[in-house]
């Protein structure tokens, strides 16, 4: 499946389920489903709009996050939510997110 050493002991089956399911998958598996090296999963969950939270990231969340930067999708709601984080830290966590990550903030 992959010659990349940090993810040998990811099986292929569970993450496509998890995925499925829209549960949050961890960098590993990310590089699993997306089809890239560990390395560039790490990569992209540092990059600050990329929609991780917590050290998972929910494959729909990712969707939304590459069509808003291959253009696919009007990116200003994208920017509208960056510029709401870089002004003010009072703004609820569940705000700061999209998809997901949000109405499971908005839940608790």
């Amino acid at each position: 499946m992959t010659r990349d050493k940090q993810l040998l002991h990811v099986n292929l089956t569970e993450v496509l389920e998890k995925r499925r399911l829209d549960q949050a998958l961890s960098a590993k598996e990310f590089a699993v489903v997306a089809g890239i090296s560990c390395f560039a999963a790490r990569a992209w969950f540092r990059q600050p709009d990329f929609p991780a939270f917590a050290g998972v990231v929910f494959w729909q969340d990712f969707v939304q996050w590459r069509s808003a930067k291959t253009g696919l999708q009007n990116v200003c709601e994208l920017d509208t939510r960056s510029a709401a984080r870089q002004e003010s830290d009072l703004v609820k966590p569940s705000l700061m997110f999209s998809g997901k990550a949000a109405q499971i903030l908005a839940e608790a």
